[in-house]
């Protein structure tokens, strides 16, 4: 019983990797990194997050649905830690963890902080398509 439990889990997990694969890349945040993805001209969303803050918690599942469906492929999602990376949080001008700022290129297109409504977020994202 034990066996197929694990087996049925396993099918799971690889179907939801696969499904994953098609959605927009999530990558560490750095500067070299955030530069080049500003220099191709990309559709970026850097997510100013901390572990233990309850809101960032509600945009992570709002954030991993959006960025799965097909008019959000291209995103780059890039995570900054709000306590671990103070010097880019300081130079974002980010007062606030949970923070969601959207860019095309070099150009930032939007921004919103504290927001956990899936409509919302999703007219953020897609001020860079």
């Amino acid at each position: 019983m034990i066996s197929r439990r694990l087996v049925l889990a396993g099918s799971m997990l690889a179907a939801f990797g696969f499904a994953s694969a098609a959605s927009a890349a999530e990558i560490p945040f750095t500067p070299e990194g955030f530069a080049a993805a500003q220099k191709a001209g990309k559709h970026v969303l850097v997510a100013v997050h901390a572990t233990w803050c309850p809101i960032c918690k509600q945009q992570i599942p709002i954030l991993d649905k959006l960025s799965g469906e097909q008019k959000f492929k291209d995103m780059t999602i890039m995570r900054v830690d709000f306590d671990a990376q103070k010097p880019i949080v300081q130079g974002f001008g980010v007062q606030k963890q949970s923070t969601l700022i959207v860019f095309k290129g070099e150009k930032e297109l939007g921004r919103t902080t504290g927001d956990t409504k899936a409509d919302s977020i999703e007219q953020l994202l897609a001020k860079g398509i």
